[in-house]
Parts: structure tokens; C-alpha cells; sequence
């Protein structure tokens, strides 16, 4: 069974980042556009679950099942959408999970949303706290009940991705 616990910010993070990074450019070559430390470990100071989340941008998502075997290699369970069209969804690590893996196609609308989130919450130092308190009491509160820590959490993520939607601005978006 898979534990939920929320730890403190560690700076570890950017360094476990930084090095999948080079492991995923590696794998999808010439699809690869961009790559981006996203969710709570992405923000400074922010307590979260301290798994990794990655999102690369490919030229074309339809291929990306073609390097599913490329993950496996590199120790992540390929999960195809896992609910999200228009995604292709890594894990690594089972159920001590270490790093998820979120490949969108370029002019994807999540990946605005993505780094709208991440950029708001280490540019709004209140509503990061607000968050990470929320995690632990969550987590706390459902150690045994990812289903139930995501939810307990929806109404303030869909409040702050609302904010930081508003006039969120990527020039490495526009460029894609």
C-alpha cells in the first residue's frame, strides 16, 4: 500500500530533478523540446510528498509509446494517459514512488497550467504555506488514502491554479 506523507522542503529535490533530466533527454532525442521541475518539490520552502515531478514537451505526443521501453530501462512504469487525454504518465520507484513523469505536446493547455501553478506558489509565499499546512493535515489525516489527501486538497489547488491562470504569461510557451 502506498503511504502519503509530506515532508519538509529539502534541496535535494532540484539536485534529483537535474539529474532524470539528463536521463529523460536521452530517451526521447529528437522529440524533446522542453523539460520542466514542476508540483511541490519545484517550489522552494513548500512541504510536499517528495516525489519528483518532471514534465517534458514533445513534438508529438503520439510517438511518445514508442520509448515506453526506454523508461522501463531507466526504471519508470509507462501508464499511458492515466486519465489526463493528450498525456503520456511515468512512475518510478512502485510504491515508494521517487519520480512521476508528465509528457505533454507542445501547445498543450496543461502545460500553462503546470507552471502557472508552480510559478504562482514561489511568487506567493502566504498561499504556498496555506498549501503545505493543508498537505500535512491531509496527510496526517489519510496516511493510507491517497484518494482521499487528493481530494481534501481539490478546492484549494483549483483556487490557486485560477489565480495563477490569470494573466499568466510563458515566453517559452509563445514560442513553442
Amino acid at each position: 500500500m502506498r503511504r502519503v506523507e509530506v515532508t519538509p522542503y529539502s534541496g535535494d529535490w532540484v539536485r534529483m530533478y537535474e539529474e532524470e533530466v539528463e536521463k529523460l533527454r536521452h530517451v526521447f532525442g529528437v522529440q524533446f523540446v522542453a523539460i520542466y521541475h514542476i508540483g511541490s518539490t519545484a517550489v522552494p520552502g513548500l512541504d510536499a510528498k517528495p516525489i519528483i515531478d518532471i514534465m517534458p514537451v514533445v513534438r508529438d505526443i503520439s510517438l511518445v509509446d514508442e520509448y515506453n521501453q526506454l523508461m522501463r530501462d531507466i526504471g519508470y512504469e509507462p501508464k499511458g494517459e492515466n486519465g489526463i487525454p493528450g498525456r503520456r504518465y511515468f512512475q518510478k520507484g512502485g510504491d515508494n514512488r521517487t519520480h512521476h513523469v508528465h509528457v505533454f505536446q507542445v501547445g498543450s493547455l496543461h502545460i500553462r497550467r503546470h507552471l502557472a501553478f508552480r510559478d504562482y506558489l514561489r511568487k506567493h509565499p502566504n498561499e504556498a504555506r496555506e498549501y503545505g499546512e493543508l498537505k500535512r493535515k491531509l496527510a496526517q489525516a489519510f496516511p493510507n488514502d491517497i484518494g482521499s489527501y487528493i481530494q481534501g486538497k481539490e478546492s484549494l489547488v483549483v483556487k490557486i491554479e485560477d489565480l495563477a491562470l490569470q494573466g499568466y504569461k510563458d515566453k517559452r510557451l509563445e514560442e513553442g
